[in-house]
């Protein structure tokens, strides 16, 4: 059991490995909380990737060529924070004696952006694959559109570990199928098969033979027995690196809670700390030379490791040369490589975006969504991505098809099949990567096969473009299997959310532009099936309005002033209410129309300007074919909520907003009900 069984490893290989060990049982247990095994059992690859294989550079963490790193097992995140630290990340020995405390660089589970060498969130299983996959994707792209012979300039690897929980997770096949298909051959990945999880052993419901899996997927599975054999570590990483065209997963048999003297392979060692006792014992069965001082770092060990930074910043030296000679020879190709590494959209754009017409604006959302995305397609080149399965039906089709594929990885219309939760973790790892703003398309009811991973892109601030079409009771039909109800309340709920759900083709092209312009999170454009009318801005308010959130799309007669009702909406209910305040102003009830397409950039405003919006003392009437949660904030205690509380029908989409009361008539009973 003792490490100094550990086969060719040097006695400070071995020194190095264990601070790996220790430094994750003091934290844990300093914690009180957190998964110390798994990092005690992989602390000798991590010590191996950090040291030897992978391309990085610590003073550096956002070099675009370095290889990535994702921890998909995230439980296990003191294995990372350690190889930040010791190789030498701004990371201190403080930020891992804070481990999963308030405001800590090293919360429980990797978090994007919150320490240096963190690639991406990751905890959720299976989505840290995905997340991989969709970097090793985007890594492809830039080098088919930017490498020139002998210009190798986008050239890097994507790691992952994994565990059997991410296995277990429906995710993990979605994208590791995706990737096979594909044929990613910069991806590898390390599969912990230390039989464990929190409930006892896997047995009990996960018997899986997965090197087969992957092999029918497509990838290049290799076995590694022992991961304390270092020698064999870095003969399946060399053998990994020298198959090009398919990933490659490694089988790796793991004992968690490596050195445990009672805890080594036994659920105890995976979601809670080892105690006090054990942990010294630990240390003591580990050789290690103070095993009751908690934190302790050998300097030749911490000096070793740190051996990392000069390193890669040798690596990094090599490649600043290979860039200036890039520069010198393809200088239009540099500069645009770093316009699309920064995020900056290209000059003139927008100048791209259509202007509709009563002629050809009487189209569904979807349809003018679809004639915006080919207008622009050009002239935004980092735009790469597709649908689920549903490209004619999302608007996602291209007039010129330019197909991703196994042969031309070039391409930016991907297939991503009917792979929706997969799309969608992919999608943010595409994101986090840089270089593409990637875009997906399907349903709107199946942005509940998708939520985990939609959830992740707004905790991570990612501006991932989320197509959702057929967006109410109004696709008809199908029926309410596919009509989704509390959809929209859902997606509302998420913090830093963006939902934007057009009223007419106008402004759903300016729902393009808020979407490409938003850097701070995804977008969600919510769009219809039916076809919507055409709202003539010469008579009404411009849909520059949009964003902004809401704006007044139609005044009452008389002005602002004389306004007794406001009645307020999104989408396809837009052209109800603006019947119903003909109706209304007929009666003599002077009605004010606003269009509120974003409850969210809305709410961003100044109380000034949504206070102009929506003005006090008058009653407002929302109105929406979809659970009405959402709109009471809006509305006001005095005032009416109409939507779905219910789930739709199955018929012609018209006779269904009668049957469920969202029409003129029911709105303008409302309104003089209600004043």
């Amino acid at each position: 059991m003792a490490v100094s069984d550990t086969t060719s490893a040097t006695d400070l290989d071995l020194l190095c490995i264990n601070t790996v060990r220790t430094l994750a049982m003091d934290a844990v247990q300093k914690a009180e909380s957190g998964h110390p095994g798994t990092p005690m059992a992989l602390a000798p690859l991590g010590y191996r990737l950090f040291t030897k294989h992978m391309r990085h550079d610590p003073a550096d963490p956002n070099w675009a060529n370095r290889d990535r790193f994702v921890l998909s097992a995230g439980h296990a995140s003191m294995l990372l924070y350690a190889c930040l630290y010791l190789s030498g990340y701004d990371l201190t020995l403080d930020d891992l004696k804070q481990f999963r405390q308030w405001g800590s660089r090293t919360p429980g589970h990797p978090e994007y952006g919150h320490a240096p060498g963190v690639e991406t969130t990751t905890g959720p299983l299976g989505q840290g694959i995905g997340n991989a996959v969709g970097m090793a994707l985007a890594e492809s792209h830039l080098a088919t559109i930017f490498n020139k012979p002998g210009h190798e300039i986008v050239d890097h690897c994507t790691y992952f570990i994994c565990s059997d929980g991410d296995m277990m997770e429906g995710v993990s096949h979605e994208v590791s199928s995706f990737a096979g298909h594909y044929g990613f051959g910069k991806l590898i990945g390390f599969y912990d098969d230390n039989r464990i999880t929190i409930d006892g052993s896997t047995d009990l419901t996960f018997t899986d033979d997965t090197a087969k899996r992957f092999e029918a997927y497509g990838w290049q599975v290799l076995h590694l027995s022992d991961v304390n054999d270092l020698d064999a570590i870095d003969q399946v990483i060399e053998e990994a690196k020298s198959e090009t065209s398919r990933p490659t997963f490694v089988v790796m048999r793991t004992h968690i809670g490596f050195g445990s003297p009672h805890k080594q392979d036994t659920a105890a060692a995976h979601g809670e700390p080892l105690g006090k006792d054990e942990v010294v014992a630990t240390k003591r069965n580990l050789g290690w030379p103070r095993p009751d001082e908690a934190f302790y770092v050998p300097p030749e060990a911490l000096e070793h490791w740190r051996e990392a930074k000069g390193k890669g910043a040798r690596e990094h030296a090599e490649w600043n040369a290979k860039w200036k000679a890039y520069v010198a020879e393809y200088s239009a190709e540099a500069k645009e490589l770093e316009r699309r590494l920064v995020g900056d959209l290209p000059k003139g754009w927008e100048s791209k975006v259509p202007n509709f017409t009563k002629e050809n604006g009487s189209v569904a959302s979807r349809a003018a969504s679809n004639t915006v995305l080919n207008a622009i397609f050009d002239i935004v080149p980092e735009l790469i991505g597709g649908s689920a399965d549903l490209t004619p039906s999302n608007g996602t089709k291209l007039k010129s098809p330019n197909e991703f594929s196994t042969e031309n990885k070039g391409g930016r219309y991907i297939h991503f099949g009917i792979r929706e939760h997969g799309m969608a973790s992919i999608m943010n790892g595409m994101s986090v990567h840089g270089g593409v703003r990637p875009f997906g398309g399907t349903f709107l009811i199946i942005s509940d096969y998708m939520r985990p991973s939609v959830r992740l892109s707004y905790l991570m601030h990612q501006p991932v473009i989320y197509i959702y079409t057929h967006d109410s009771i109004g696709l008809g039909e199908d029926g309410p299997t596919h009509q989704p109800i509390e959809q929209l309340a859902a997606l509302r709920a998420i913090p830093n959310i963006t939902v934007i759900r057009p009223a007419d083709a106008t402004e759903t092209a300016e729902a393009w532009k808020v979407a490409l312009t938003h850097k701070d999170g995804p977008t969600c454009l919510v769009l219809t099936r039916q076809k919507l009318g055409f709202i003539d801005r010469t008579g009404y308010a411009p849909a520059t309005g949009l964003a902004k959130g809401a704006y007044v799309l139609a005044e009452a007669d008389g002005g602002a002033s004389k306004a007794k009702a406001v009645l307020m909406s999104s989408g396809s209910e837009v052209g109800l209410i603006m019947q119903a305040r003909e109706k209304l102003q007929s009666l003599g009830i002077p009605t004010r129309v606003v269009s509120m397409p974003s409850q969210e950039l809305f709410a961003r405003q100044p109380q000034s300007y949504r206070d102009s919006v929506l003005p006090k003392g008058v009653k407002r009437l929302s109105i929406e074919a979809a659970s009405a949660e959402s709109w009471y904030k809006w509305v006001g205690s005095d005032g009416v909520v109409m939507g779905v509380d219910r789930f739709g029908a199955s018929a012609p989409y018209e006779r269904i907003y009668e049957e469920l009361g969202l029409t003129v008539d029911k709105i303008v009973a409302a309104v003089r009900g209600m004043i």
